[in-house]
């Protein structure tokens, strides 16, 4: 079985070096406390966190009229007490789609969406794991998945082919000159390399060539998928998992942030609704 892009022959989450995202198989997705909420201690969390429970009405509102295409909304949520963080982080729960981007000065934004896709909570430490930010964001990904995956090369640098490449030199003046084209307004372009003929040379001097970039994304959708910023500008990887970790689709996308990650605009309006059966139901 041919290698994947990003997988060590030990198993996939090897080169999943830049910041930990856990075992593909720990799933996560789902998970909220709102049994919690239905007891009478819930309760009283609600009665003692007015902030929170303020908070609900407001992200529903603007998930009804969040759109794909416009820029995503914030809530600081970072001088809330820790009661009304609880209170949030269990009615929001953990959503099918996490990850982390590494960020200047040693900086890392953790990643985490809603059980309500569009909505996820970003959380900035510093180098010594403080908290310097905490906020909600709605949003088809934030914002800050973008301005990380930008600090890559603009351009590709490689020198002469390896002995015993294939494929990898006119894949790289492919990957280069695609880089080169806007990303926004346009499809992705989409390098499947179950249909190409790349042996480890190729492969080996495509990895080194791209290098590793500033963003893992990990979703559990259908399945697992990992999106993983290489070293290059809007070139990324996004490889597929079936139930034993195997990788069943392994791919290079060049584009903005692929779609794998990322909510629809029908989500927007669907986990505005959903908030509001939940503000309905335990705060009011």
């Amino acid at each position: 079985m041919k290698t994947g892009f990003w997988e060590a022959p030990e198993g996939v989450e090897e080169n999943m070096t830049l910041v930990p995202l856990g075992p593909v198989a720990e799933d996560t997705r789902g998970r909220n406390s709102l049994s919690f909420l239905a007891t009478a201690a819930g309760a009283e969390a609600v009665a003692a966190c007015p902030r929170a429970a303020a908070l609900l009405p407001q992200l529903a509102e603007a998930l009804a009229v969040q759109k794909v295409s416009e820029p995503g909304r914030l809530f600081d949520i970072t001088d809330y007490d820790g009661d009304d963080l609880e209170l949030i982080g269990q009615v929001l729960g953990q959503g099918e789609v996490s990850g982390a981007a590494a960020l200047p000065d040693s900086v890392t934004a953790e990643i985490q969406e809603a059980t309500v896709a569009g909505l996820w909570r970003v959380r900035f430490f510093d180098a010594a794991r403080r908290l310097a930010a905490d906020y909600l964001e709605i949003a088809a990904i934030p914002e800050i998945v973008r301005r990380a995956a930008s600090l890559g090369a603009e351009h590709l640098a490689f020198g002469a082919s390896p002995p015993g490449a294939m494929n990898v030199m006119p894949l790289l003046a492919e990957i280069n000159e695609r880089m080169s084209q806007p990303v926004l307004d346009r499809a992705p372009h989409v390098i499947n390399f179950s249909l190409l003929p790349m042996n480890e040379v190729d492969m080996g001097f495509l990895q080194q060539t791209l290098g590793e970039g500033s963003v893992q994304l990990l979703s559990r959708g259908y399945g697992a998928c990992k999106v993983t910023a290489t070293g290059a500008r809007n070139v990324w990887s996004v490889q597929f998992f079936n139930a034993t970790d195997a990788i069943i689709l392994d791919t290079l996308e060049i584009g903005d942030v692929p779609a794998a990650a990322c909510a629809a605009e029908e989500d927007f309006r669907d986990s505005a609704e959903r908030l509001r059966e939940i503000h309905e139901a335990y705060f009011t």
